[in-house]
C-alpha cells in the first residue's frame, strides 16, 4: 500500500512539474525517436501500459502521444492488437524515395549556397566518423545525422519541416540499405562527394551528387523489396 501511495505521489509530482501536456509531448518525442532510430520496428505492437511503465508516466499522456503519432502516419490502430508501428507498402516506399531524391537534392543545393564555415566543418566531422564506422546501424545513424546537418544548413524553414516528415517515414522502413554488401563503402564515397561540393559552394554539383546518393539507395531498397531482377527494371 505504501509503495502504491509513493508511486501515486511521485506521478502527481511529475505531473505538477511538467503538466499533462508536457508529459504527452515527452512521450511523443521519445516514441518518435525510437521509431526513427528503428528501436521500434514496423508492425510492432505498442502497449499503453508497457510504455507508461517504461517512461514512468500514466497512461493518459501515452494515449495522447499515440493519437498524435497516428495522425502523423507513424502508427495505426489495428484491432484487436491496438496501436502498431506502421508498415509501409512497396508503393509507399517508392513514393517516399521519389520525394527523398527531390528534397535531398534541394537541401544539398541550398546548403552549397547558404552553409556557414561551421556548418561545413560539422559535415566534415561526420564524414570522418563515417570513415571509422563499421556496422550498418552505426553508418545509417551517421548518414541520417549528416543529412540533418545539410538540411539545417540549407536555411529553408519549409524544406526543414518537409524533410522531418520524410525522416519519420524512413524510420518505418526496417532494415537499412547499409546492410547490403558494399553499401557502406559506396555510401561513404557518395557522401564525401556531396560534402566536397557543398564545401566549394558548387550548388549544381551538390544537387547532382545528392540525387545520385538517393538513386543508389533506391536501387538497393528495390532489391531488398523485390529481388535483383525487379530492382534492375525499376531503377
Amino acid at each position: 500500500m505504501t509503495g502504491k501511495l509513493n508511486a501515486t505521489i511521485d506521478e502527481a509530482d511529475t505531473t505538477a512539474d511538467f503538466g499533462q501536456g508536457s508529459l504527452a509531448q515527452y512521450v511523443y518525442a521519445q516514441l518518435r525517436q525510437e521509431i526513427r532510430s528503428r528501436q521500434l520496428g514496423s508492425n510492432e505492437r505498442l502497449r499503453e501500459a508497457d510504455i507508461a511503465q517504461r517512461l514512468a508516466v500514466s497512461r493518459t499522456p501515452v494515449r495522447e502521444a499515440l493519437k498524435r503519432l497516428e495522425a502523423e502516419g507513424m502508427v495505426r490502430f489495428a484491432p484487436p492488437r491496438g496501436f502498431v508501428v506502421v508498415q509501409l507498402s512497396p508503393k509507399q516506399v517508392m513514393e517516399l524515395y521519389a520525394m527523398r531524391k527531390v528534397l535531398v537534392g534541394a537541401a544539398a543545393r541550398f546548403a552549397a549556397e547558404q552553409a556557414s564555415a561551421i556548418e561545413i566543418l560539422s559535415m566534415q566531422q561526420v564524414i570522418a566518423q563515417l570513415e571509422r564506422a563499421k556496422t550498418p546501424d552505426e553508418v545509417a545513424a551517421l548518414n541520417r545525422r549528416l543529412h540533418e546537418i545539410i538540411v539545417a544548413a540549407a536555411h529553408n524553414e519549409y524544406l526543414y519541416k518537409t524533410s522531418n516528415v520524410l525522416i519519420d517515414a524512413l524510420g518505418l522502413l526496417g532494415t537499412t540499405t547499409y546492410s547490403m554488401p558494399g553499401r557502406i563503402k559506396s555510401g561513404l564515397k557518395e557522401n564525401k562527394e556531396i560534402v566536397a561540393c557543398i564545401a566549394r559552394h558548387d550548388a549544381d554539383g551538390a544537387e547532382k551528387a545528392a540525387q545520385a546518393h538517393v538513386a543508389a539507395a533506391t536501387e538497393l531498397r528495390l532489391k531488398m523489396l523485390f529481388g535483383d531482377e525487379n530492382a534492375k527494371g525499376g531503377a
